[in-house]
Protein backbone atom coordinates (compact mmCIF):
# COMPACT_ATOMS: atom_id res chain seq x y z
CA UNK A 1 0.00 0.00 0.00
CA UNK A 2 2.46 2.61 1.15
CA UNK A 3 5.50 2.02 -1.03
CA UNK A 4 4.30 4.14 -3.99
CA UNK A 5 3.29 7.11 -1.85
CA UNK A 6 5.36 10.17 -1.01
CA UNK A 7 5.88 11.28 2.58
CA UNK A 8 3.01 13.81 2.54
CA UNK A 9 0.60 11.21 1.08
CA UNK A 10 1.63 8.65 3.71
CA UNK A 11 1.08 11.23 6.44
CA UNK A 12 -2.34 12.27 5.12
CA UNK A 13 -3.46 8.66 4.75
CA UNK A 14 -2.32 7.96 8.30
CA UNK A 15 -4.16 10.99 9.68
CA UNK A 16 -7.36 9.93 7.91
CA UNK A 17 -7.04 6.43 9.37
CA UNK A 18 -6.42 7.88 12.82
CA UNK A 19 -9.48 10.15 12.54
CA UNK A 20 -11.69 7.25 11.53
CA UNK A 21 -10.28 5.08 14.33
CA UNK A 22 -10.74 7.76 17.01
CA UNK A 23 -14.30 8.57 15.89
CA UNK A 24 -15.21 4.87 16.16
CA UNK A 25 -13.85 4.91 19.72
CA UNK A 26 -16.17 7.80 20.61
CA UNK A 27 -13.74 10.71 20.37
CA UNK A 28 -15.25 14.05 19.34
CA UNK A 29 -12.86 15.68 16.89
CA UNK A 30 -12.45 19.42 17.51
CA UNK A 31 -9.58 20.36 15.17
CA UNK A 32 -7.16 18.80 12.71
CA UNK A 33 -3.74 20.23 11.88
CA UNK A 34 -4.12 23.13 14.32
CA UNK A 35 -1.14 25.46 14.24
CA UNK A 36 0.49 27.85 16.66
CA UNK A 37 3.52 29.45 15.05
CA UNK A 38 5.69 26.61 13.79
CA UNK A 39 4.09 24.05 16.11
CA UNK A 40 1.25 21.84 14.89
CA UNK A 41 -1.17 19.46 16.56
CA UNK A 42 -2.41 16.71 14.24
CA UNK A 43 -5.71 16.07 16.05
CA UNK A 44 -7.42 17.74 18.99
CA UNK A 45 -10.33 15.77 20.40
CA UNK A 46 -12.59 15.38 23.41
CA UNK A 47 -12.93 12.01 25.12
CA UNK A 48 -14.59 11.41 28.49
CA UNK A 49 -14.29 15.10 29.48
CA UNK A 50 -10.57 15.12 28.69
CA UNK A 51 -8.97 17.26 25.98
CA UNK A 52 -6.76 14.90 23.98
CA UNK A 53 -3.81 16.12 21.93
CA UNK A 54 -3.06 13.44 19.35
CA UNK A 55 0.17 13.08 17.41
CA UNK A 56 -0.18 10.77 14.40
CA UNK A 57 2.91 9.01 13.10
CA UNK A 58 2.67 6.87 9.97
CA UNK A 59 5.22 4.64 8.27
CA UNK A 60 5.13 2.18 5.39
CA UNK A 61 7.49 -0.20 7.18
CA UNK A 62 9.23 -0.51 10.52
CA UNK A 63 12.80 -1.01 9.30
CA UNK A 64 13.70 2.26 11.06
CA UNK A 65 11.60 1.52 14.13
CA UNK A 66 7.98 1.90 15.16
CA UNK A 67 6.31 5.16 14.12
CA UNK A 68 5.68 6.25 17.72
CA UNK A 69 9.41 6.16 18.40
CA UNK A 70 9.75 9.32 16.26
CA UNK A 71 7.97 11.37 18.93
CA UNK A 72 11.15 12.42 20.67
CA UNK A 73 11.62 14.95 23.46
CA UNK A 74 11.84 17.85 21.01
CA UNK A 75 8.54 16.84 19.37
CA UNK A 76 6.93 16.40 22.80
CA UNK A 77 8.00 19.92 23.79
CA UNK A 78 6.55 21.33 20.55
CA UNK A 79 3.25 19.54 21.25
CA UNK A 80 3.22 20.90 24.79
CA UNK A 81 3.82 24.46 23.52
CA UNK A 82 1.04 24.13 20.96
CA UNK A 83 -1.33 22.60 23.54
CA UNK A 84 -0.76 25.52 25.93
CA UNK A 85 -1.39 27.99 23.08
CA UNK A 86 -4.60 26.13 22.21
CA UNK A 87 -5.82 26.18 25.82
CA UNK A 88 -5.04 29.88 25.99
CA UNK A 89 -6.62 30.80 22.65
CA UNK A 90 -9.89 29.03 23.41
CA UNK A 91 -9.88 29.77 27.18
CA UNK A 92 -10.11 26.08 28.02
CA UNK A 93 -9.53 24.81 31.52
CA UNK A 94 -9.78 21.05 31.56
CA UNK A 95 -7.74 17.91 31.94
CA UNK A 96 -5.25 17.41 29.12
CA UNK A 97 -3.81 14.18 27.75
CA UNK A 98 -1.20 13.48 25.09
CA UNK A 99 -1.76 10.43 22.89
CA UNK A 100 0.12 8.98 19.94
CA UNK A 101 -1.59 7.06 17.16
CA UNK A 102 1.12 4.99 15.51
CA UNK A 103 0.19 3.61 12.08
CA UNK A 104 2.00 1.19 9.78
CA UNK A 105 0.68 0.87 6.22
CA UNK A 106 1.57 -2.66 5.15
CA UNK A 107 2.14 -3.73 1.55
CA UNK A 108 -0.83 -6.14 1.63
CA UNK A 109 -3.25 -3.20 2.17
CA UNK A 110 -3.45 -3.97 5.88
CA UNK A 111 -3.14 -1.20 8.40
CA UNK A 112 -1.71 -1.63 11.89
CA UNK A 113 -2.88 0.93 14.41
CA UNK A 114 -1.34 1.29 17.85
CA UNK A 115 -3.10 3.92 19.99
CA UNK A 116 -0.94 4.92 22.95
CA UNK A 117 -2.99 6.84 25.49
CA UNK A 118 -1.04 9.04 27.93
CA UNK A 119 2.00 8.56 25.70
CA UNK A 120 3.93 11.19 27.64
CA UNK A 121 3.41 13.72 30.37
CA UNK A 122 4.43 17.39 30.17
Amino acid sequence: MGSNLNKAQVGKLGENEALSYLKKKGYKILHCNWRSGKDEIDIIALHNDVLVIVEVKTRTNISYGEPWEAVDERKQQALERAALAYLDEFSIDMELRFDIVSIVLLSNNEIQINHIENAFYP
